[in-house]
């Protein structure tokens, strides 16, 4: 089948410089173009995960920023509620004691005109007894 003469050791050497010249020419920019294409992916890889790290943390970060401002303005709106509600009793109380004071005036006046009625009928009652008395003693 085979002949081991001269064209063995001549194949062999073609073949060792064909394997040479491909792995110069051919595999090793090659090699290189894919290494440096996994180096890029990488990179490129580990730049996302980087960025996708960041953009949790800012996100949980805007997450309890907007938690505190949520309870600072509902502690705003309670505090608020609170000052409107004391005010409010604060002018319900002087509307009540206004109106007492007023009651009390009136009721002041009331007994002042009652008074001042009750004497001027006591003036009148009495004149009209000196009058009656008078026309049934010069009656008599």
């Amino acid at each position: 089948m085979f002949d081991f003469d001269a064209t063995l050791p001549l194949m062999a050497v073609q073949f060792l410089l064909l394997v040479a010249v491909l792995n110069i020419v051919f595999f090793k920019p090659l090699t290189k173009v894919v290494e440096d294409r996994n180096d890029f992916i990488r990179g490129t890889e580990a730049d996302a995960k980087e960025r996708l790290a960041k953009a949790e943390a800012l996100a949980k970060q805007y997450e309890t920023e907007l938690a505190e401002s949520r309870r600072a303005y509902q502690s705003a709106i309670a505090k608020a509620q609170a000052d409107a509600n004391q005010i409010a009793a604060q002018k319900i109380a002087a509307a009540q004691q206004e109106a007492q004071q007023q009651r009390e005036q009136t009721q002041k006046e009331l007994d002042q005109q009652k008074a001042a009625a009750m004497q001027t009928l006591e003036q009148q009652v009495e004149a009209l007894s000196r009058e009656i008395l008078d026309k049934l003693l010069v009656g008599i």
